[in-house]
């Protein structure tokens, strides 16, 4: 097994290869504006560090979010492309599953949250057991309206660091890492879980709109 995993969906552009049982080589870099053109630079230092190729990978592991529209689909997009290049399987995890696994790794114990920064002074969280287990789903709120659903538990993530009025125990890690993402698929592969289809996890609409009562300018 060498599995090459990805994750946008939050201002680290991280990518990783894991052969099973150990991360091989590993680079993350944080910028929230650059997603597209730090992503494939980082998979060819990661190959080069590791001293193999493309042709070597068997599967590809990315971050599905929830995570900003564009960030998110620069990610997936890349791990589908490569899919349909090399003919191989693409595993879809949560990205507050990676950045929880991650939590776990450092030390953090449960019951704890992870929370990742959603702009529009919002947060998109959820709770944890443990790092291994996730209670309800993932969901997006302002930071005061849950403070009192997460009073005296750890929480995870840039969410936490943002906004330490609502989450006063913040912990590391901020960003969530690929090493970790691959760790927490390779064991849920072997485990023989299914894992999510690489597809965003999207909590709410685009910014984006098509404007209303607009008016027709082209000849009918």
């Amino acid at each position: 097994m060498l599995l090459l995993a990805v994750d946008t969906a939050t201002p680290a552009v991280t990518v990783a290869l894991h052969d099973g049982s150990a991360v091989v080589a590993e680079t993350s870099r944080v910028d929230a504006r650059r997603h597209g053109e730090l992503l494939l630079p980082a998979v060819d230092r990661v190959l080069a560090e590791a001293g193999t190729g493309l042709d070597a990978v068997t599967g590809l592991v990315v971050g599905v979010g929830p995570g900003p529209y564009t960030g998110l689909r620069v990610g997936l997009v890349t791990a589908a492309a490569f899919a349909s290049a090399l003919s191989l399987p693409v595993h879809g995890v949560c990205t507050l599953d990676g950045l929880a696994y991650a939590a776990g790794l450092a030390g953090v114990r449960g019951p704890f949250a992870v929370a990742t920064d959603a702009r529009r002074k919002e947060v998109y969280w959820a709770r944890y057991e443990d790092f291994r287990t996730r209670t309800g789903d993932p969901a997006v709120d302002r930071p005061a309206d849950i403070a009192a659903q997460l009073a005296g538990l750890p929480v995870v993530g840039a969410g936490a660091v943002l906004y330490p009025e609502a989450f006063p125990d913040a912990r590391e890690p901020e960003h969530v890492s690929a090493g970790a993402l691959a760790a927490l698929a390779a064991e849920r592969l072997a485990a023989g879980r299914e894992l999510l289809p690489p597809r965003p996890l999207y909590l709410r609409r685009p910014d984006a709109q098509v404007p209303k009562n607009y008016k027709v300018v082209t000849p009918k």
